[in-house]
């Protein structure tokens, strides 16, 4: 049992090494899915406004702007790794929003009919936004350059 377990520890600490490449393939993968949506959301606001005025949003041509300029911003940032937890936390809450306002239906059926939650646009998203806010950018990125940089550690 114990030839077993101390198999298991090194294909743990093998596996561990992957953390920070799949961060960074997330990262990368997602940042440019947010900052493509965000850009196009810029070059569309007019849409974007009435959509969110469909949705009963307040200040829909404000909330517009903003939502377009925080996918196309925080896609970026994804893509650095340069203030990863905050803009995960703050991409997280935008994906929620969205599922509150445009996929509500879909949002409370996670539990009752979990297909309807992961097949909402807002998902992979979320979901991606979610790894970075709770695992961190990993090594790959700004964060870790700066966090050595100034010898202050970062949780990863």
């Amino acid at each position: 049992m114990k030839a077993v377990l101390g198999l298991y520890m090194r294909f743990s600490e093998l596996i561990s090494k992957l953390q920070s490449p799949f961060l960074l393939i997330v990262r990368l993968y997602w940042g440019w899915q947010f900052a493509q949506s965000g850009w196009g959301k810029l070059h569309h606001l007019d849409k974007i406004t009435d959509f969110f005025t469909s949705l009963n949003l307040p200040a829909p041509g404000l909330t517009a702007h903003f939502v377009s300029g925080l996918e196309f911003v925080g896609g970026i940032l994804l893509i650095l790794g340069l203030g990863s937890r905050l803009i995960g936390l703050v991409l997280t809450v935008n994906m929620f929003v969205a599922y509150w306002t445009a996929d509500r239906e879909a949002l409370f059926a996670i539990f009752s009919d979990p297909g309807k939650f992961y097949v909402a646009d807002s998902y992979t998203f979320l979901f991606a936004s979610l790894l970075v806010l709770v695992f961190g950018a990993g090594i790959f990125s700004l964060d870790a350059v700066l966090a050595k940089r100034w010898n202050v550690g970062i949780a990863e």
